[in-house]
This record gives C-alpha cells, structure tokens and sequence, in this order.
C-alpha cells in the first residue's frame, strides 16, 4: 500500500487512476470522492498571484499557442487553477479576457510614450514612436502574436471591431505628431497625415505579420533582419517628408 507521499506525488492524475494504485485511496474513495480532489490539490504547487493575473497568464499563452478559436474558457480557468465562474466575474467571457490582454499590453507603453512627448524634434519623434511599437512586440512574443493575428476580431455582438482604447491613443498621438509635421511644412505638399499614419501603421503591421506567418509555416522566404522595416521606414520617411534644410 502506498503512504499519503506516495500518493501525493502522483498529483495530476485523475481519482480513479489514483484510485487504482493506491488502496488507502481506493478505501475512502467508495465512500468520499473528496479524498482524492484533497489530495491532489494539496499536492500541487502553491498559486501565485491573483487569480485576474492567472487567467490573463494563461489566456495569454493558449491564445498564443492554440489560437483563439481553438481555446475555451474551460482550458484558461484549469491552466490558471480557477474556475470559470471567476473568469466571467472578471472579465465577461474570452473575448473579454483577450480585450484585457490588449490593454495590459499598451498599459506598459502609457510611461515610454509620455516620455517622448517631450521631444521638440517632430521628425524623432515620429521615429521613437514607432521605435517603441517595434521594440514592444521584440520583447513580447507572445503579445505579438495575439495583436497582428488577433486584434482586429470583430466582436461577437456586432458591435465593431475590437479597437482598444491603448491602441486608440496610441493612433491619435501619431496623428498629432504627424498633423504638426504638416502645420510646419515637414511633409510634402499633398501627403495627408492620416493617410500617411494609416500606411506607416500597416506597412508595418502588414510585414511583422508576414514575417510571424512565415516562421510558423517553418520555411524561410522571408529576411530575419530586425533592421530591415526600420531601414524601409527611414527610406518612406524621407520620400514623403521636406529636407530639413530646405
């Protein structure tokens, strides 16, 4: 017969496996079913964080991995050891959740963006603007995937589509940068700046999208350069933009 540490170690499977290799178990099962779940639970490693952090941890990852069709509430809630219940408390359902993720994402670029508020070149400051977009999706894989392949999701109620409100902000600061840009002459005659937003934004999003469809389809057509869209991006700047000594 094997002792509760025994037991305890086999954390993960089911009762009845448990049930199966473990008489002491198989004892109390008959009559409790709670024996087992006490076990198991009490096995496993202990929770860090809340379980808000948990669910955005886990929705994060399977989103990622699994896609967002692909994944149920059902899987977040166990990966995150909680229950569905606590999910639709805090945040509605899945595509809550996803929204939640999105946010979390721009939140972080909230203190970065005030910070190059404070520069009076407008041109570098168009530049680190879209620096910082490039550098936030380098240092987080994962938020990559879900914004270029996820974002644009159209709501399941039909309300539109899914725009969150960092990304919202973080569009009308590149139409004030750029607005500026052509009160003071920077841009050449007739480039309108949000026609100009709308194109930088998408060739960007357009080629990291390729370039993420690329490595999943596990062939190499397309270039690994990091440096490749910031090179293209300087070369559109400088076709669409007055020389400064001009």
């Amino acid at each position: 017969m094997r002792s509760f540490g025994q037991v305890y170690a086999a954390a993960g499977k089911s009762c009845s496996s448990i049930q199966k290799s473990c008489g002491l178990c198989s004892k109390y099962y008959v009559s409790s079913s709670t024996i087992c779940n006490e076990m198991v639970m009490a096995a496993a490693p202990e929770v860090q964080g809340s379980s808000q952090e948990r669910l955005l941890s886990a929705a994060k990852q399977l989103f990622s991995s699994r896609g967002y069709e692909n994944t149920s509430t059902a899987m977040i809630a166990r990966d995150a050891r909680t229950s569905e219940s606590q999910l639709v408390k805090h945040f509605g359902g899945k595509e809550g959740l996803l929204e939640a993720i999105f946010n979390e994402g721009w939140a972080k670029l909230e203190a970065p963006l005030t910070a190059i508020d404070v520069i009076r070149d407008r041109r570098e400051r168009l530049r680190a603007t879209l620096e910082l977009f490039l550098r936030a999706f380098e240092q987080d894989p994962l938020l990559k995937e879900l914004m270029l392949l996820e974002a644009k999701r159209v709501r399941r109620a039909g309300t539109g589509v899914m725009l969150t409100a960092g990304y919202a902000r973080f569009l009308k600061r590149m139409d004030e940068i750029l607005e500026q840009m052509a009160a003071a002459g920077d841009l050449q005659p007739g480039v309108k700046p949000s026609l100009l937003r709308s194109g930088l934004i998408g060739m960007m999003e357009g080629m990291l999208r390729d370039q993420l469809l690329d490595q999943r389809a596990a062939h190499s057509s397309l270039p690994e350069d990091k440096d490749a869209m910031r090179r293209l991006f300087a070369l559109v700047m400088k076709a669409v933009t007055v020389p400064p000594n001009r």
